[in-house]
């Protein structure tokens, strides 16, 4: 078996290629996934940024909720940004209407919480889990974790508030590590992924 890891980018909407480029940088395989079968044959999972009501809707359109949530629940590794944060929240404190989540990560999250798009932000996070300096945080209608379950661990703050979580295979960040080529982030989650594979092969 090969040492590197096939993840896949939910490639519905948001910034898919920022994080294909990521991956790559982080020594996986990456593609893009769009359908079931495709679902199928990753070892990992990125869900971008991008508008979580909008993935939502698509995930159940192109039939890929129900897998996703039977992966996830599997223990497939997962790394949701931003709008791939709020898809992972087993909570969303305030819903869209019709707005479903995969779950996974023992949290509430509430949306755009750090203000809307002219709000954006970039700031120093210090990630628990990555070396070296603090990460490059890019903040666009950033959702924040109001509060987190027994079983999930915090990674990182801003300003007081949850910003980085990570329930076992599962991880979540309210910013974009995928636009500031930092690759640091990514290489923890394929980290993630490389343990879990060899786990499974044991």
């Amino acid at each position: 078996m090969s040492d590197t890891p096939v993840i896949g980018v939910l490639a519905l909407q948001g910034d898919v290629r920022e994080h294909l480029v990521a991956l790559a940088a982080a020594d996986a395989v990456a593609r893009p996934v769009r359908r079931p079968e495709e679902l199928a044959e990753v070892d990992g999972l990125v869900i971008p940024g991008g508008e979580s009501t909008t993935i939502s809707k698509l995930a159940v359109l192109f039939g890929l909720m129900e897998p996703l949530r039977a992966r996830v629940r599997d223990g497939m590794p997962v790394y949701g940004t931003c709008a791939g944060m709020i898809m992972l929240a087993d909570k969303i404190l305030d819903p869209r209407s019709g707005q479903e989540t995969i779950g996974g990560i023992d949290m509430i999250v509430r949306r755009n919480a750090f203000g809307r798009q002219n709000e954006s932000f970039e700031a120093a996070v210090g990630v628990e889990g990555v070396e070296g300096d603090p990460v490059e945080g890019v903040f666009i209608r950033a959702p924040w974790v109001e509060s987190v379950g027994a079983s999930a661990e915090v990674l990182a703050e801003h300003d007081g508030h949850i910003v980085a979580v990570r329930q076992g295979t599962a991880l979540a960040t309210s910013f974009h590590p995928e636009l500031t080529g930092d690759h640091r982030v990514h290489a923890l989650f394929v980290d993630m992924v490389r343990a879990n594979r060899a786990a499974e092969s044991l």
